[in-house]
Protein backbone atom coordinates (compact mmCIF):
# COMPACT_ATOMS: atom_id res chain seq x y z
CA UNK A 1 0.00 0.00 0.00
CA UNK A 2 3.10 2.27 0.77
CA UNK A 3 4.62 1.38 -2.79
CA UNK A 4 1.64 2.15 -4.32
CA UNK A 5 0.97 5.66 -2.53
CA UNK A 6 4.32 6.39 -3.11
CA UNK A 7 3.88 5.44 -6.97
CA UNK A 8 0.54 7.44 -7.26
CA UNK A 9 2.36 10.74 -6.05
CA UNK A 10 5.65 10.06 -7.93
CA UNK A 11 5.27 13.21 -10.51
CA UNK A 12 4.45 15.80 -7.64
CA UNK A 13 7.07 14.77 -4.83
CA UNK A 14 10.70 13.09 -4.77
CA UNK A 15 10.56 9.58 -4.46
CA UNK A 16 13.19 9.37 -1.96
CA UNK A 17 11.18 12.06 0.45
CA UNK A 18 8.46 10.40 0.29
CA UNK A 19 10.03 6.52 1.01
CA UNK A 20 11.92 8.43 3.84
CA UNK A 21 8.51 9.45 5.20
CA UNK A 22 6.98 6.40 4.50
CA UNK A 23 9.70 4.96 6.72
CA UNK A 24 10.60 2.57 3.53
CA UNK A 25 13.48 1.73 1.37
CA UNK A 26 14.02 3.52 -2.26
CA UNK A 27 15.34 -0.12 -3.50
CA UNK A 28 12.34 -1.53 -2.44
CA UNK A 29 10.05 0.64 -3.85
CA UNK A 30 12.11 0.41 -7.03
CA UNK A 31 12.04 -3.40 -6.74
CA UNK A 32 8.28 -3.67 -6.18
CA UNK A 33 7.86 -1.02 -9.21
CA UNK A 34 9.65 -3.57 -12.11
CA UNK A 35 7.93 -6.74 -10.51
CA UNK A 36 5.37 -8.52 -13.37
CA UNK A 37 1.64 -8.21 -11.35
CA UNK A 38 0.47 -11.24 -9.78
CA UNK A 39 -2.35 -13.10 -10.81
CA UNK A 40 -4.18 -12.07 -8.39
CA UNK A 41 -3.57 -8.17 -8.93
CA UNK A 42 -4.16 -9.11 -13.00
CA UNK A 43 -7.90 -10.73 -11.72
CA UNK A 44 -8.50 -7.99 -9.47
CA UNK A 45 -8.09 -5.32 -12.56
CA UNK A 46 -10.12 -6.97 -15.15
CA UNK A 47 -13.18 -7.91 -12.04
CA UNK A 48 -12.90 -3.71 -10.83
CA UNK A 49 -12.99 -2.88 -14.96
CA UNK A 50 -16.35 -5.34 -15.16
CA UNK A 51 -17.55 -3.48 -11.56
CA UNK A 52 -16.82 0.10 -12.87
CA UNK A 53 -19.22 -1.28 -15.89
CA UNK A 54 -22.27 -2.18 -13.70
CA UNK A 55 -21.97 0.72 -11.05
CA UNK A 56 -21.90 3.20 -14.32
CA UNK A 57 -24.82 1.28 -15.86
CA UNK A 58 -26.86 1.13 -13.00
CA UNK A 59 -26.50 4.87 -11.82
CA UNK A 60 -24.36 4.62 -9.24
CA UNK A 61 -27.31 2.44 -7.47
CA UNK A 62 -25.62 -0.98 -6.52
CA UNK A 63 -23.72 -1.38 -3.38
CA UNK A 64 -21.17 -4.59 -2.72
CA UNK A 65 -24.33 -7.01 -2.26
CA UNK A 66 -25.97 -6.55 -5.64
CA UNK A 67 -22.68 -6.11 -7.07
CA UNK A 68 -21.56 -9.26 -5.50
CA UNK A 69 -24.57 -11.25 -7.07
CA UNK A 70 -24.31 -9.42 -10.75
CA UNK A 71 -20.91 -10.55 -10.97
CA UNK A 72 -21.22 -14.14 -9.60
CA UNK A 73 -24.08 -14.16 -12.77
CA UNK A 74 -21.82 -13.03 -15.12
CA UNK A 75 -19.28 -15.81 -14.59
CA UNK A 76 -17.18 -13.82 -11.97
CA UNK A 77 -15.92 -16.29 -8.94
CA UNK A 78 -15.16 -14.07 -5.93
CA UNK A 79 -16.58 -13.28 -2.81
CA UNK A 80 -18.45 -10.35 -1.61
CA UNK A 81 -15.70 -9.17 0.78
CA UNK A 82 -13.34 -9.15 -1.82
CA UNK A 83 -15.95 -7.04 -3.49
CA UNK A 84 -16.56 -4.90 -1.23
CA UNK A 85 -12.89 -4.21 -0.58
CA UNK A 86 -12.12 -3.04 -4.38
CA UNK A 87 -15.52 -0.85 -4.61
CA UNK A 88 -14.24 0.85 -1.59
CA UNK A 89 -10.56 1.53 -2.70
CA UNK A 90 -11.76 2.06 -6.05
CA UNK A 91 -14.41 5.16 -4.37
CA UNK A 92 -17.68 2.98 -5.77
CA UNK A 93 -20.70 3.43 -3.34
CA UNK A 94 -24.09 2.36 -3.61
CA UNK A 95 -26.95 4.06 -2.78
CA UNK A 96 -27.53 4.87 1.03
CA UNK A 97 -30.72 3.48 2.54
CA UNK A 98 -33.10 6.68 3.70
CA UNK A 99 -36.14 6.02 6.33
CA UNK A 100 -39.26 6.82 5.94
CA UNK A 101 -42.81 6.15 6.81
CA UNK A 102 -46.04 6.93 5.90
CA UNK A 103 -49.33 5.52 7.17
CA UNK A 104 -52.00 4.07 4.73
CA UNK A 105 -55.59 3.34 5.60
CA UNK A 106 -56.71 -0.59 5.79
CA UNK A 107 -60.38 -1.42 4.20
CA UNK A 108 -62.26 -4.53 5.64
CA UNK A 109 -60.93 -7.39 3.84
CA UNK A 110 -64.03 -8.59 1.71
CA UNK A 111 -65.92 -11.49 2.86
CA UNK A 112 -64.54 -14.63 1.68
CA UNK A 113 -60.85 -13.63 0.50
CA UNK A 114 -58.12 -15.08 2.26
CA UNK A 115 -54.24 -15.04 1.87
CA UNK A 116 -53.85 -17.33 -0.96
CA UNK A 117 -50.13 -16.52 -1.15
CA UNK A 118 -49.41 -17.38 1.68
CA UNK A 119 -45.64 -15.45 1.63
CA UNK A 120 -45.12 -18.12 -1.16
CA UNK A 121 -42.98 -15.39 -3.28
CA UNK A 122 -41.45 -17.75 -5.71
CA UNK A 123 -43.33 -18.78 -8.99
CA UNK A 124 -42.81 -21.74 -11.84
CA UNK A 125 -43.63 -19.69 -14.69
CA UNK A 126 -44.49 -16.68 -15.96
CA UNK A 127 -48.04 -14.71 -14.86
CA UNK A 128 -49.18 -17.12 -12.37
CA UNK A 129 -48.53 -15.06 -9.60
CA UNK A 130 -48.65 -11.13 -9.37
CA UNK A 131 -48.24 -8.72 -6.31
CA UNK A 132 -49.20 -5.19 -6.36
CA UNK A 133 -49.02 -2.40 -4.19
CA UNK A 134 -48.74 1.78 -3.97
CA UNK A 135 -46.22 4.02 -3.02
CA UNK A 136 -45.53 8.11 -3.15
CA UNK A 137 -43.11 9.71 -4.74
CA UNK A 138 -42.59 13.56 -3.57
CA UNK A 139 -42.47 16.52 -5.82
CA UNK A 140 -42.53 19.71 -5.67
CA UNK A 141 -45.98 19.80 -6.89
CA UNK A 142 -47.39 17.32 -5.03
CA UNK A 143 -47.32 13.57 -4.63
CA UNK A 144 -47.32 11.50 -7.36
CA UNK A 145 -48.80 8.10 -6.71
CA UNK A 146 -47.38 4.87 -8.32
CA UNK A 147 -48.54 1.34 -8.39
CA UNK A 148 -46.74 -1.83 -9.52
CA UNK A 149 -47.80 -5.30 -10.83
CA UNK A 150 -44.82 -7.54 -10.02
CA UNK A 151 -44.22 -11.03 -11.55
CA UNK A 152 -42.88 -13.24 -8.82
CA UNK A 153 -41.43 -15.44 -11.53
CA UNK A 154 -39.23 -12.93 -13.37
CA UNK A 155 -39.47 -10.42 -10.81
CA UNK A 156 -40.18 -8.07 -13.65
CA UNK A 157 -42.71 -4.74 -13.55
CA UNK A 158 -45.50 -6.21 -15.71
CA UNK A 159 -48.10 -3.44 -15.16
CA UNK A 160 -47.48 0.23 -13.68
CA UNK A 161 -49.33 3.56 -13.79
CA UNK A 162 -49.05 7.04 -12.37
CA UNK A 163 -51.24 9.31 -10.89
CA UNK A 164 -51.47 12.38 -8.40
CA UNK A 165 -54.45 10.83 -6.39
CA UNK A 166 -53.98 7.14 -4.76
CA UNK A 167 -57.63 5.98 -5.96
CA UNK A 168 -58.81 2.41 -7.22
CA UNK A 169 -58.77 3.96 -11.16
CA UNK A 170 -54.52 4.12 -10.61
CA UNK A 171 -54.88 -0.20 -9.26
CA UNK A 172 -56.73 -0.89 -11.99
CA UNK A 173 -54.78 0.65 -15.19
CA UNK A 174 -51.81 -1.38 -13.27
CA UNK A 175 -53.19 -4.30 -14.00
CA UNK A 176 -54.91 -4.14 -16.94
CA UNK A 177 -51.28 -2.95 -18.39
CA UNK A 178 -50.07 -5.97 -16.78
CA UNK A 179 -53.21 -8.42 -18.28
CA UNK A 180 -52.09 -6.39 -22.10
CA UNK A 181 -48.51 -8.50 -21.48
CA UNK A 182 -50.59 -11.80 -20.59
CA UNK A 183 -49.82 -14.18 -23.79
CA UNK A 184 -52.77 -16.60 -22.78
CA UNK A 185 -55.84 -16.10 -20.38
CA UNK A 186 -55.58 -18.16 -17.62
CA UNK A 187 -55.76 -17.58 -13.95
CA UNK A 188 -53.07 -15.72 -11.83
CA UNK A 189 -53.00 -15.01 -8.15
CA UNK A 190 -53.05 -11.41 -7.48
CA UNK A 191 -51.99 -10.69 -4.15
CA UNK A 192 -51.94 -6.98 -2.06
CA UNK A 193 -52.48 -5.51 1.24
CA UNK A 194 -55.68 -4.79 2.50
CA UNK A 195 -55.83 -0.79 1.45
CA UNK A 196 -59.07 1.09 0.45
CA UNK A 197 -58.51 0.39 -3.06
CA UNK A 198 -57.97 -2.87 -3.05
CA UNK A 199 -60.58 -3.39 -0.85
CA UNK A 200 -63.29 -1.71 -3.31
CA UNK A 201 -66.05 -2.90 -5.20
CA UNK A 202 -64.65 -1.90 -8.49
CA UNK A 203 -61.74 -3.74 -7.86
CA UNK A 204 -62.87 -7.12 -6.70
CA UNK A 205 -65.25 -7.19 -9.85
CA UNK A 206 -62.13 -6.21 -12.03
CA UNK A 207 -60.41 -9.28 -10.95
CA UNK A 208 -63.70 -11.52 -11.00
CA UNK A 209 -63.89 -10.69 -14.59
CA UNK A 210 -60.71 -11.00 -15.53
CA UNK A 211 -59.82 -14.70 -14.03
CA UNK A 212 -57.69 -12.97 -11.39
CA UNK A 213 -57.57 -14.89 -8.37
CA UNK A 214 -57.59 -11.88 -5.26
CA UNK A 215 -55.22 -12.79 -2.64
CA UNK A 216 -54.63 -9.95 0.55
CA UNK A 217 -52.08 -9.27 3.59
CA UNK A 218 -53.12 -9.28 7.44
CA UNK A 219 -53.74 -5.95 8.19
CA UNK A 220 -50.47 -4.22 9.75
CA UNK A 221 -48.43 -7.15 8.21
CA UNK A 222 -45.87 -5.83 5.40
CA UNK A 223 -44.22 -8.88 5.13
CA UNK A 224 -47.25 -10.42 3.88
CA UNK A 225 -46.42 -8.24 0.52
CA UNK A 226 -42.47 -8.43 1.47
CA UNK A 227 -41.56 -8.71 -2.88
CA UNK A 228 -43.93 -5.34 -3.87
CA UNK A 229 -42.28 -3.89 -0.74
CA UNK A 230 -38.53 -5.02 -1.87
CA UNK A 231 -39.26 -3.50 -4.96
CA UNK A 232 -40.21 0.28 -3.81
CA UNK A 233 -37.07 0.15 -1.62
CA UNK A 234 -34.98 -0.56 -4.75
CA UNK A 235 -36.26 2.11 -6.50
CA UNK A 236 -36.54 4.83 -4.07
CA UNK A 237 -33.22 3.93 -2.72
CA UNK A 238 -31.50 4.12 -6.36
CA UNK A 239 -33.48 6.77 -7.76
CA UNK A 240 -36.04 8.52 -5.69
CA UNK A 241 -33.97 10.04 -2.57
CA UNK A 242 -31.15 10.92 -4.72
CA UNK A 243 -33.39 13.48 -6.72
CA UNK A 244 -35.30 16.69 -6.25
CA UNK A 245 -38.41 16.04 -8.35
CA UNK A 246 -39.55 19.77 -9.69
CA UNK A 247 -42.56 18.37 -11.34
CA UNK A 248 -44.73 15.43 -11.40
CA UNK A 249 -43.63 15.12 -14.93
CA UNK A 250 -40.14 14.89 -14.08
CA UNK A 251 -41.00 12.04 -11.54
CA UNK A 252 -43.00 9.68 -13.81
CA UNK A 253 -40.24 10.09 -16.58
CA UNK A 254 -37.36 9.10 -14.31
CA UNK A 255 -39.74 6.10 -12.42
CA UNK A 256 -40.57 5.11 -16.04
CA UNK A 257 -36.49 5.21 -16.59
CA UNK A 258 -35.80 3.49 -13.70
CA UNK A 259 -38.47 0.52 -14.69
CA UNK A 260 -38.26 -0.21 -18.24
CA UNK A 261 -34.47 0.73 -18.92
CA UNK A 262 -32.95 -0.27 -15.48
CA UNK A 263 -35.55 -2.95 -13.19
CA UNK A 264 -36.85 -5.11 -16.45
CA UNK A 265 -33.95 -5.81 -18.39
CA UNK A 266 -31.86 -6.41 -15.44
CA UNK A 267 -34.37 -9.09 -14.75
CA UNK A 268 -34.98 -10.48 -17.89
CA UNK A 269 -30.77 -10.88 -18.14
CA UNK A 270 -31.35 -12.90 -14.66
CA UNK A 271 -33.78 -14.91 -15.87
CA UNK A 272 -31.76 -15.74 -19.02
CA UNK A 273 -28.51 -16.39 -17.30
CA UNK A 274 -30.62 -18.80 -14.66
CA UNK A 275 -32.28 -20.43 -17.67
CA UNK A 276 -29.00 -21.08 -19.55
CA UNK A 277 -26.97 -22.58 -16.48
CA UNK A 278 -29.81 -25.11 -16.00
CA UNK A 279 -30.12 -25.89 -19.47
CA UNK A 280 -25.78 -26.78 -19.41
CA UNK A 281 -26.51 -28.27 -15.79
CA UNK A 282 -29.51 -30.49 -17.85
CA UNK A 283 -26.79 -31.40 -20.17
CA UNK A 284 -24.44 -32.28 -18.11
CA UNK A 285 -26.59 -34.52 -15.86
CA UNK A 286 -27.48 -36.12 -19.25
CA UNK A 287 -24.26 -36.71 -20.50
CA UNK A 288 -22.97 -38.14 -17.08
CA UNK A 289 -26.45 -40.48 -17.32
CA UNK A 290 -25.41 -41.98 -20.46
Amino acid sequence: MKYATIDRCRIDYPIRLMCRCLKVSPSGYYDWRSRRPSRRACENRQLLAHMRELHRESGGALGSPRMHEDLIEDGFSCGVNRVARLMRADGLRGARVARAWRGKPSGDRPIGIENVLAREFTADEANRKWVTDITYVRTLEGWLFLCVVLDLFSKEVVGWSMSSRQSRELVIRALMAALWQREERREVIVHSDRGTQFTSEDYQRFLAAHDLTCSMSRVGSCADNAAAEGFFGLLKRDRVYRRRYATRSQARADVFDYIERFHNPRMRRRLERQNQQAAVLNSTVRVSGG
